[in-house]
Formats: C-alpha cells, sequence, structure tokens
C-alpha cells in the first residue's frame, strides 16, 4: 500500500551532488525539523519532467522558500544524471536534486512503477508531497500519463 497522509517518511539513502561531490543523505536527515516538498518524476531529461514538472517547481521556488518549505526533486536516476539535468534547468541553489538510483525510495513509498515496456526500468511514479518534521501531510500522485496534482501551482495552492 502506498504511503499516506498521516505516514512518517521511511529510512532510506538517496545520493546528491554539490560543489564536494557525491553525498549520501539518509531521509531522516533531508526530512527531520523542517517541511518539505518532495516531488518525483518518472526520469531526468524526460519531455513532461523537463518541460513541465521540473520548470515549474523551479519557477515557483521563492513562493516556497517564502512560506518555509524547503524544495527536493527525485528521479530513479544516477546523481550524475540529477545533477547534469539540475545544471540543464538552471534549478536555483536549495532546490535538491535527488538520485534515487536503485529505486529504493520510490519502492519504500510504495510509489514505483515498472517502466519496461518503455526500456526504462523501475520508475517512480510522478507525484509530490508535502511533509512536516518527517510525516506526510499531504499527497499528490499523478494518474498515469497525466500531469495535474503534482505540479508546482497545485501543491502550493493545497498546502
Amino acid at each position: 500500500m502506498p504511503i499516506q497522509p498521516g505516514d512518517a517518511i521511511p529510512e532510506v539513502t538517496l545520493k546528491h551532488i554539490d560543489d564536494g561531490g557525491v553525498h549520501t543523505i539518509d531521509t531522516p536527515t533531508l526530512f527531520a525539523h523542517r517541511n518539505v516538498v518532495l516531488f518525483a518524476v518518472p526520469g531526468a531529461f524526460t519531455p513532461t519532467c523537463s518541460e513541465r514538472h521540473l520548470p515549474g517547481f523551479v519557477e515557483r521556488f521563492d513562493e516556497f522558500r517564502d512560506r518555509g518549505i524547503e524544495v527536493a526533486c527525485m528521479a530513479v536516476n544516477d546523481p550524475f544524471v540529477m545533477q547534469a539535468w539540475g545544471e540543464s534547468q538552471n534549478v536555483p541553489a536549495g532546490l535538491r536534486m535527488l538520485s534515487d538510483g536503485n529505486g529504493d525510495f520510490a519502492r519504500a513509498l510504495g510509489l514505483e512503477m515498472d517502466a519496461t515496456a518503455f526500456g526504462m526500468g523501475l520508475r517512480s511514479k510522478r507525484f509530490a508531497l508535502y511533509a512536516e518534521d518527517g510525516v506526510v501531510k499531504q499527497l499528490f500522485v499523478e494518474a498515469p500519463g497525466e500531469f495535474k496534482v503534482s505540479s508546482a501551482e497545485h501543491v502550493l495552492a493545497s498546502i
């Protein structure tokens, strides 16, 4: 069963890159004592993800920050791909580009999808969640092939 509002974020490690190289971050560290919007995409550099999903959060990043909310993007891609994608999309400093390279977090959330028919293997469903101090307060999971409820605009209007 997928994670639900009221559930604690499962403990998993993710990767990210900054000026100091590749780093591991665990979800308790990422979510503890802060308000976080995490949005996930099926794949970096894919059409909807690159043309609409990530750009919406880039454009509205300051609106989230002004409300005391941190923003993170996650995909089942390696950290080097996530870094390159972030650079190509002019992601602002502070918007974390997280790698769930083996899909462990997507699986732990119950939000994985099988994209083998597209040659992509296990991926994350398109979703956004809002968590306070490691507890999911709101969850926005897209129906297959849709992009509505996990957009930056919808998430901002809903939290």
